[in-house]
């Protein structure tokens, strides 16, 4: 994976948000019938958020040189 980037507030809230639910989906997840809770989805829009926030840092930087 590529550095982390640095995350703005609101991205930042993005992430901790995600990071809860996904937490929330393992808790809730039985594991007694053997079902694993599905998480791609929030995982995707996880890798998302980080993909824009890269994105930004880069523009960022091409501007101050």
């Amino acid at each position: 994976m590529a550095s982390d980037p640095k995350l703005t507030a609101g991205e930042k809230v993005q992430v901790g948000w995600y990071i809860a639910r996904m937490a929330k989906r393992g808790l809730a997840d039985d594991r007694q019938a053997g079902g694993r809770v599905h998480q791609g989805d929030l995982q995707r829009k996880l890798e998302r958020v980080l993909e824009q926030a890269r994105k930004r840092e880069e523009k960022q930087a091409k501007g101050k040189k």
